[in-house]
């Protein structure tokens, strides 16, 4: 009995090995082709005070996302569409000009591009729908340019230093803001990049897509939660900032360090978490 239950399911795999062999040799070929730009993401999700430490995690949001889809997918007949070569052509053009000129985001977008090209080309337009959303998000993993990076951050950490100076100044710890230094009467603050609440923005902008994708409203209130995650993102990070200021001032800049420093981190993102979960409720 159970040599017959392996027999079967060995001819199952062979089944759908023939069925399915030019989609399994393009995926590997696919894999090959932009095994640079997969090895340029692994580095930048895996750096030190990376801004993309989600990124590992976006693949599998995307395989669990098809999955709640597959009694639709199982419903709707492959056919093919001539616009997935299109795509596929217009991507690979993107890739070869980024691999020559050793642009690795513009590698990975244009990934993405071949991706619905092929999904179009051997499944067909009502199936690449269904999957559009899915497919799309693969856009988080891909890291933005450091030069792009750098410049926004240095922004945030401006204009949060400058909140956070008013807030200071409200609640009675008088702060003088200098660049993106903080100074107390006791203490002082710096406020540098990691601290500048882009890392938390992107993460959040990425949580919001989702929040978004499964809230059961009109387009417009989509819109609406998505762009919450930006003044959410701005506040818990302020408070942040001034939470590590309060305890510079009053107990010493020697107990904002280390492990409070990096649990405030945790702890503000679990803020943010809550916020845009309450948002999404408030505006459903």
């Amino acid at each position: 009995m159970a040599t017959g239950t392996v027999n079967n399911k060995l001819k199952i795999i062979n089944s759908f090995l023939r069925d399915h062999i030019a989609e399994l040799l393009l995926g590997i070929i696919f894999i090959l082709l932009y095994l640079p730009a997969i090895f340029w993401m692994w580095d930048r999700w895996f750096a030190r005070d990376s801004y993309y430490s989600h990124g590992i995690l976006i693949p599998f949001v995307t395989g669990y996302l098809i999955w709640q889809k597959r009694e639709e997918l199982t419903q709707l007949k492959p056919e093919k569409s001539p616009l997935g070569i299109v795509l596929i052509v217009f991507g690979l053009i993107i890739h070869l000009l980024s691999s020559i000129l050793r642009v690795y985001f513009s590698s990975g977008f244009s990934m993405i591009i071949v991706l619905f090209g092929l999904i179009a080309h051997f499944y067909g337009i009502r199936i690449l729908k269904k999957i559009s959303f899915p497919i799309a998000f693969l856009f988080f993993m891909i890291p933005l340019p450091m030069v792009i990076i750098t410049n926004i951050s240095f922004q945030m950490k401006l204009f949060a230093a400058t909140i956070a100076k008013t807030v200071l100044n409200g609640i009675g710890l008088p702060a003088v803001q200098e660049g993106s230094i903080l100074k107390m009467r006791h203490a002082y603050v710096i406020v540098d990049d990691i601290c500048s609440g882009l890392r938390s923005l992107i993460s959040l902008t990425a949580l919001g897509t989702i929040f978004a994708y499964w809230m059961k409203s009109g387009i417009f209130k989509k819109i609406l939660l998505f762009l919450s995650t930006i003044p959410i993102a701005i506040i818990t990070n302020v408070c942040r900032i001034v939470f590590l200021s309060f305890i510079s001032e009053v107990w010493g800049p020697q107990y904002a360090v280390g492990f409070i420093h990096d649990f405030s981190g945790f702890m503000v993102f679990g803020l943010a978490f809550i916020l845009l979960f309450g948002v999404a409720k408030l505006i459903e």
